[in-house]
């Protein structure tokens, strides 16, 4: 069948609108008609690429839709599902088997190299082979072939024009917190880069019962959405240094614990330097593969302080994004305040609004169906 779909075609290139093929289901796949997606910076990084997924290819990785169909293998939706779409994972590698999918022996070239594991693409054009499923779905399209470990459903009422981005940006942060840091009721925390994931580490530390939480940032308008969502404090790092301001605003003591949203070597480091004694840093931020940061190692032995390195939050999607629905029910996770929507086909406009700033999580939108 036909699917409309943005292709990248090189780094620092527009994506183009194109019709495209798309195959048949395989057996573990599911077909969903595309209501809304996400724009996240991985799609930003692999376009430019800084994670070398072939091009031309068709990103998208935070899609939400209707199931349309399933392959004879698939168990866990119908057609008429509601879904968000997120990860992919081979279910049968010792990470996804005791619960750590994200860390799955296969979540490179499952997520990013832009095949099937039989070597085939979901799309062609003409013929020619486009990189698909990107994280199983490649929902830059109006229709995906969706793997099904892609595929977490939720109920019928949960908007699907906003909830896109809890399969990866908005999870990502807020499991970074809950999942990952796990910091205790009352203790501290500072967020380094108040972007999507940032913003729902904000959240995430509110409904974890985090009583100091910083926020830094060099956009002012990403401070103030920060106070808005609940920081109890917002740090303009390119005013000075971010270090002495978290150290003032904790009496000199530091953080319990801190996250790196940003990938930026330096602001690692400052969000290292951050914690108190045996606080924990964590990483979320993409950097390029071979990216170094240099640690002070002399003193830093005396504070006991801790590194970790986190995928996707550490989550299970299948679990902690109907979690993070229940939250958002109860008014504790009101994501929809990061989000702003597009029309499809003004992604090139989304792209450079996320990069300006200008906007924290653009969603784009696919045009109705009728019923």
């Amino acid at each position: 069948m036909k699917t409309t779909a943005a292709v990248a075609v090189g780094p620092g290139q527009p994506f183009e609108l194109r019709d495209l093929e798309l195959d048949d289901l395989a057996p573990t796949e599911v077909r969903v008609a595309l209501v809304a997606t996400g724009v996240c910076h991985t799609d930003a990084v692999v376009r430019d690429q800084v994670y070398p997924t072939p091009l031309p290819a068709v990103l998208g990785h935070e899609g939400a839709g209707v199931v349309e169909a399933v392959g004879p293998a698939v168990t866990s939706v119908r057609p008429g599902d509601h879904v968000i779409l997120t990860v992919n994972s081979c279910g049968r590698c010792t990470q996804c088997l005791t619960g750590s999918p994200m860390y799955c022996v296969d979540c490179y070239p499952l997520n990013f190299g832009g095949r099937r594991p039989d070597g085939s693409t979901t799309l062609t054009d003409g013929g020619q082979e486009i990189s698909s499923p990107f994280f199983g779905q490649s929902s830059f399209a109006t229709h995906a072939n969706v793997a099904e470990r892609s595929v977490v459903k939720v109920d019928d009422d949960v908007p699907l024009e906003l909830a896109g981005p809890l399969g990866c940006g908005l999870m990502t942060g807020a499991g970074a917190v809950l999942n990952s840091l796990r910091p205790r009721a009352g203790s501290s925390i500072a967020i380094f880069g108040a972007g999507a994931v940032g913003s729902a580490a904000i959240l995430a530390a509110l409904v974890a019962g985090c009583t100091t939480v910083v926020a830094v940032d060099i956009h002012e308008s990403r401070l103030g959405m920060a106070t808005e969502l609940g920081a109890t404090h917002v740090v303009d790092s390119s005013k000075g240094s971010p270090v002495d301001a978290v150290m003032e605003i904790t009496g000199g003591r530091g953080v319990d614990v801190a996250l790196d949203a940003t990938g930026v070597p330096s602001v690692l480091r400052q969000a290292a330097d951050s914690l108190a004694i045996r606080g924990t840093v964590g990483l979320v931020g993409a950097a390029a593969p071979g990216t170094e940061v240099s640690f002070e190692t002399g003193l830093s032995i005396t504070r006991g302080w801790s590194l970790k390195m986190i995928i996707e939050g550490d989550s299970v999607p299948q679990d902690f994004v109907p979690r993070l629905v229940q939250l958002w029910r109860q008014g504790r996770f009101p994501f929809e305040k990061l989000i702003r929507s597009y029309p499809f086909e003004q992604i090139n406009e989304a792209f450079a609004d996320s990069e300006a700033a200008r906007t924290i999580k653009p969603v784009l939108l696919f045009p109705r169906r009728s019923q």
